[in-house]
């Protein structure tokens, strides 16, 4: 039986280790939701562990982590089921803060500072298998050995280096681009906008990287582009055929935003008034390469919006 002192005890322990659980609960799932109900999850099973249980844990740390692990794969699985049924492309949850406004200390924020947690790299670890995904991320990122994510995984130790290999190998060809330095982030966006709204494709062109794509996310419940649009004239044909549609100077009622550390635009929900599309609201996420914009993440599927961390309105 354990007493209210060592269980308080043992809460301030857990608590020492929570940040770092919700980073190691996001990379596997990409939700905020999922990865704080897995560390939840994890701060249960170590409360019902009687002294003896308790006792026999070496290491904190690494047995938390663990458990993170198996319920960050059965997350992953009943994932795979739903995104069947899930309309148009789909995007990890962004987490969101304002632009400009002091360190968070909210833990999955502070998280999402880490260069492998920027959406670019989110995305590619969504293209991997459960099994891939959870033994790149708890050995490369975590140091957790192979023997220990065989037990996770429910097979050898070879097999699960084997997991681990063809996620490295897969994260190697998809090469995402590393975060870059916000003010040159802030430059390009900038110039970018105002292309857009003078209308000239000529110089929206020459900021996008030749193998720029844009990604939206709805599942059917607000206006993007359903299928993945790539390559910079299409891209640049595609958003001023949009900006005919909406009312003008929307990017006016917009904010800047970091979108998992990255800069990228909030949009709030809006009206379109005489016959303009009506707004919904939207985080634009981007990443860089060489100097442009390679990828453009459109996420208006409000499931994914409930949660994030909203500016003020200008």
């Amino acid at each position: 039986m354990r007493t209210p002192s060592a269980l308080t005890g043992l809460a301030d322990e857990f608590a020492a280790h929570r940040a770092h659980l919700i980073g190691v609960a996001y990379r596997l799932t990409g939700t905020r939701e999922d990865a704080e109900d897995a560390v939840q999850e994890s701060w249960l099973r170590l409360a019902s562990l009687d002294d003896a249980g308790r006792a026999a844990i070496r290491d904190l740390r690494g047995w938390l982590t663990t458990v993170v692990g198996r319920i960050g794969l059965d997350r992953l699985r009943s994932a795979a089921v739903r995104r069947e049924r899930y309309v148009g492309q789909w995007l990890p949850e962004p987490i969101v803060t304002p632009w400009g406004a002091p360190a968070s200390e909210d833990p999955l924020e502070a998280a999402v500072r880490d260069d492998g947690l920027r959406l670019a790299a989110m995305v590619v670890l969504d293209r991997l298998t459960a099994e891939q995904r959870v033994a790149l991320v708890l050995h490369d990122a975590f140091s957790v050995p192979f023997g220990e994510i065989a037990e996770i995984l429910g097979c050898s130790a070879d097999a699960a280096r084997q997991h681990g290999s063809r996620a490295r190998k897969a994260l190697a060809r998809a090469d995402p681009p590393g975060r870059v330095d916000p003010a040159r982030q802030q430059e390009l966006l900038d110039r970018f906008v105002a292309a857009l709204l003078a209308g000239d494709i000529r110089a929206m062109t020459e900021l996008l990287h030749p193998d720029v794509v844009l990604i939206g996310d709805s599942n059917g419940k607000a206006r993007t582009a359903r299928q993945i649009i790539a390559g910079p004239d299409k891209l640049a044909r595609f958003l001023l055929g949009l900006m005919k549609k909406y009312e003008p100077g929307l990017f006016g009622h917009g904010a800047p935003v970091l979108v998992n550390g990255d800069l990228g635009l909030w949009l709030p929900p809006r009206p379109g008034p005489g016959g303009f599309f009506d707004l919904d609201e939207r985080v634009q996420g981007m990443s860089v390469r060489d100097g442009r914009i390679a990828a453009i993440y459109d996420i208006v599927n409000p499931d994914k919006l409930t949660r994030i961390t909203r500016p003020r309105r200008p």
